[in-house]
């Protein structure tokens, strides 16, 4: 099998440079802010018999290539190579507004008489086909340094990447939906343990919480309909070729009730033979 390519594309602040810096650290040989023109080259020298180059990542940026040119190199590449999968990182407006005014940096879109929050819807519309081509989509809005890095290395840190590879998050729908899920589970049908004062403080990830969420029958019965859900629609997945899939569980301020079925089901997944990473965005806000 030759090399396995990973293009990198996204909204201008959203991480590009930090991502690659990230899987540069996993051992992925990483061309940041390559022309479209060269990747067909690129995935030839790579995809040689004794390169050495056994996972390849190349970073392409709108501001400096037009959105053709980058799919037509993408699609060049998956002609030639035997892997290819994209990763596509977003943010909201607002978190990219603040990184720009943070760091004054000039936002590749701005220009006289357009602001930055303008640059960037433009830039977000102009992405929006590489988005939907992705295989994964990443939204880095919530994610520090060290939280994107432990993100990358979930994602692409080894393993064999024929697998499907699972992200489980719950989520507090107060704070926002995750932009970068697949299925998006709802749990504000369950009791909500705030109003129990003495789990009040606790979190899902007590056994106090996640005794009196579990208990509820309910909560037995959507798992018991999630486990046959898991059994038909994640086998389907892996036929269709997709390698990475994102679940998604809410309630109201994600501290709870998401957290204790988020971990619930990331032992059903285990149980269908999946290493799923479970992650609990809004725990501790």
């Amino acid at each position: 099998m030759g090399a396995e390519f990973l293009v990198i594309c996204g909204l201008s602040g959203a991480g590009g440079s930090r991502a690659a810096s990230d899987l540069e650290d996993l051992g992925w040989f990483v061309i940041d802010n390559v022309p479209p023109a060269l990747v067909p080259t690129v995935g030839e020298l790579a995809a040689a018999p004794g390169s050495g180059f056994e996972r390849v990542a190349l970073v392409l940026r709108l501001g400096t290539a037009a959105i053709a040119d980058i799919r037509d190199a993408i699609a060049a590449l998956r002609a030639t190579a035997d892997v290819v999968r994209i990763l596509f990182l977003d943010a909201s407006t607002d978190v990219l507004i603040r990184r720009y005014e943070d760091t004054r940096r000039r936002h590749p879109f701005a220009s006289e008489g357009v602001s930055v929050g303008q640059a960037i819807e433009r830039e977000r519309a102009l992405l929006e086909p590489i988005k939907g081509d992705a295989d994964v989509v990443v939204d880095t809005g919530s994610l520090n340094v060290h939280a994107l890095g432990e993100r990358m290395r979930a994602l692409f840190g080894g393993g064999d990447q024929s697998d499907l590879r699972v992200n489980v998050v719950s989520f507090g729908y107060k704070h926002g939906l995750p932009l970068d899920v697949d299925l998006v589970l709802d749990c504000r049908f369950l009791p909500n343990p705030h109003w129990v004062d003495e789990l009040r403080p606790l979190s899902g990830l007590d056994e106090p919480v996640r005794e009196h969420v579990l208990a509820q029958p309910d909560a037995q019965a959507f798992l018991r309909h999630l486990d046959g859900l898991f059994a038909t629609v994640v086998p389907a997945y892996v036929r269709e070729g997709r390698t990475y899939l994102s679940i998604a569980l809410g309630c109201t301020g994600g501290r709870h009730r998401s957290v204790a079925m988020g971990e619930a089901v990331g032992e059903l997944l285990r149980r269908h033979g999946h290493d799923p990473v479970v992650t609990h965005r809004d725990i501790h806000r």
